[in-house]
């Protein structure tokens, strides 16, 4: 299983401190494009530490809300959504370039990608616009127990899909997020790794209420914004090691 991370998310005066040390641990590295945070410079920077750590990169597009950091849900019209996210892919993927680093995949942030998993015509608007790009992108997904259903859905635009796992935060007994509204929704750092430990040992989680419900995922995700989210992710590295 590989790690994975949202970075480049400081913006102007605003600074996630944890940028160069978690690239340092991770397999790859989803980049915000400027709508919920990250800029220009943020940009060029994370994109010069993914090229020096050898880390894949992603595509990390959300909503227009950067006083909300994406993490607000808007109503927008499929074709002005699927503008703003090929907006935000190809300002990437032109940095990118700088470094001669290829865009392997998209995963949406926050409110996009928790709406995209739950509304299935919002789902095939993401990925016809991913498909509409001549790079052979992927778009990351939650793993579910629709992880069947969620690839035929991409196989008819055809792109693939990566599936993700969520080390830090806690699952409903539907196998989706919790609510950041509600309390416990994010782990503390010691429930963090036991998760990830369950996810990586047996494929499984334990939902809020006790249920264990199997995820089948490519990919493991820490928070860059995750108390404590740098030595979660050193130890899942040694425990994947």
């Amino acid at each position: 299983m590989k790690l994975n991370c949202d970075l480049g998310e400081s913006f102007g005066a605003w600074t996630m401190p944890v940028d160069s040390a978690m690239m340092a641990l991770i397999d790859q590295a989803n980049i915000a494009c400027g709508f919920h945070a990250g800029d220009p410079l943020v940009m060029k920077n994370a994109l010069a530490r993914a090229k020096a750590h050898n880390v894949a990169i992603g595509a990390h597009p959300s909503y227009p809300d950067l006083q909300g950091f994406g993490r607000r849900s808007m109503q927008l019209p499929a074709s002005e959504l699927s503008a703003l996210i090929q907006y935000q892919v190809s300002a990437l993927a032109g940095m990118a370039s700088l470094f001669d680093l290829p865009l392997s995949y998209v995963k949406p942030h926050g409110a996009l990608y928790n709406d995209m998993m739950k509304n299935t015509e919002l789902r095939h608007v993401v990925m016809q616009s991913i498909a509409e790009f001549d790079m052979n992108l992927s778009l990351m997904v939650q793993a579910t127990n629709q992880n069947e259903t969620l690839q035929k859905e991409a196989d008819s635009y055809g792109i693939s899909l990566l599936f993700e796992a969520f080390a830090d935060r806690r699952y409903t007994d539907e196998g989706l997020l919790t609510s950041r509204t509600l309390q416990g929704a994010v782990l503390t750092e010691t429930e963090a790794f036991e998760q990830a430990k369950q996810l990586i040992e047996f494929g499984t989680v334990t939902s809020s209420t006790g249920k264990t419900i199997p995820v089948d995922a490519d990919s493991l995700c820490v928070h860059g914004d995750t108390q404590g989210a740098v030595e979660i992710t050193r130890q899942i590295r040694q425990l994947l090691s």
